[in-house]
């Protein structure tokens, strides 16, 4: 089971069909820490001025972006390190409705969602993401570990999801995350892929 944290910064849904990806970041998580030495984080140049808006973070500038790949250009680098994998994010169904929409060569196996296994857990400190970091004292180390990023911006929240996995995973006999019980609680959907049809036969096969 490959998991792998995810974070989008997006223009905002009142853009309805329009919205558009402005930042996205991928974290592996390996032996239930993430990789950093494999990490990807970009900005998505989204061909079009994005006003300024509140909920868009510093750096997310028109200036910034233009000089940034395309969806289409990171779409294959997007699917080499998704497709066949779990995706494990805070409020992943919403990265995934907007990934989807934009990068339909885009297939996990399944969702993970720390925003569902935080309230499954009854944690303290809010449901807001960084507010659960701060509560289970993982702010410093996702400071380090994101560094140069801040809350709100792709690679900071993607390692954050990470880091909050491991702290809301419930334990097995061993002490690492049971994977049935974090199935069972975090998972919002998975995806089964359907076999390529196998063409008849024909008179000279």
């Amino acid at each position: 089971m490959e998991l792998v944290a995810i974070d989008l910064e997006g223009s905002g849904a009142q853009d309805r069909d329009h919205e558009a990806i402005l930042e996205i970041a991928l974290v592996p998580i390996v032996d239930w820490q993430p990789d950093m030495t494999a990490a990807y984080c970009t900005l998505i140049n989204p061909q079009r001025s994005i006003p300024p808006r509140p909920w868009i973070s510093p750096g997310l500038t028109d200036e910034a972006l233009r000089q940034a790949p395309t969806i289409a250009t990171a779409e294959p680098e997007l699917a080499r390190r998704i497709n066949g994998k779990y995706l494990v994010g805070h409020n992943v169904s919403v990265d995934w409705r907007l990934l989807r929409r934009r990068c339909p060569s885009v297939t996990p196996a399944g969702l993970l969602d720390t925003f569902r296994l935080a309230r499954v857990a009854g944690a303290a400190g809010g449901r807001g993401l960084s507010r659960l970091i701060d509560h289970f004292r993982l702010t410093e180390t996702v400071n380090d570990l994101a560094g140069g990023s801040m809350p709100h911006r792709a690679l900071w929240d993607a390692v954050a999801a990470a880091m909050l996995l491991l702290a809301l995973a419930p334990p097995s006999a061993d002490t690492t995350p049971n994977i049935q019980l974090l199935m069972r609680d975090s998972e919002v959907m998975a995806f089964t892929v359907k076999p390529e049809p196998v063409p008849p036969a024909t008179l000279f096969d």
